[in-house]
């Protein structure tokens, strides 16, 4: 049995998804960012962060969405999902994991100060600016290298397309998707594949955006 514990639309999706393109059934055990699950001492022994996702699998349990993709790739190579160590494409792969991150962390960061602070007065309208500037770069970065490829490597899809195609159904919540019509093709090719559309249906319901779109306060 593989179980995978998960917050609907957050970075466990990647998982999610990643298992479906695999073919692998899971158990999903659906937790709540808001109620203090992710606190408990139960969860705590298995993910030491308190944070999602963390696969138990083969009699171990793993955490961190990368190194389980990571991980997963290569425990699975057939379904060539990533490149092997030496393989060309292998290094730009590995450095798409890292940026997918990068791109994710700010995503994290504007959802604390627009959604997830005790006080949401305490917002700070500089911090929100600077960071959703830095979240449309990184989009602005992705669009320069994609480059009119359908996917992140030459060779087509790949779990990168999965770590980095998150991410941008997570971003137009903060930066608007008309300036980057790259990314909003690419998005449509990753949402239309059929591994994505099995896992958005067993997602479950997200609670963390209540607006379509979260603008940079004024003040």
């Amino acid at each position: 049995m593989i179980r995978l514990h998960h917050v609907p639309f957050s970075r466990s999706f990647r998982v999610l998804w990643l298992l479906e393109e695999l073919g692998l059934e899971c158990e999903v055990v659906e937790y709540s960012i808001r109620d203090g699950s992710l606190r408990s001492p139960e969860f705590l022994a298995i993910s030491p962060a308190g944070r999602v996702p963390a696969l138990e699998i083969d009699g171990r349990v793993l955490f961190e969405s990368g190194a389980i993709v990571q991980t997963l790739c290569e425990e699975h190579d057939a379904a060539g999902l990533a490149p092997a160590v030496g393989e060309k494409g292998r290094a730009h792969f590995l450095e798409m994991l890292s940026y997918a991150e990068t791109m994710a962390s700010l995503i994290e960061q504007l959802n604390m100060q627009h959604l997830f602070l005790r006080d949401l007065t305490q917002a700070s309208p500089v911090v929100i600016k600077l960071t959703t500037a830095r979240l449309a770069a990184t989009m602005a970065g992705f669009e320069r290298l994609l480059d009119g490829q359908d996917y992140v490597l030459s060779g087509g899809f790949s779990a990168a397309d999965i770590m980095m195609g998150f991410n941008l159904f997570s971003a137009p919540y903060y930066v608007k998707m008309d300036g980057y019509p790259e990314l909003s093709a690419y998005a449509e090719r990753l949402a239309a594949r059929p591994a994505y559309q099995a896992a958005r249906d067993k997602d479950g319901e997200q609670d963390f955006y209540t607006q379509d779109f979260y603008p940079v306060p004024e003040k």
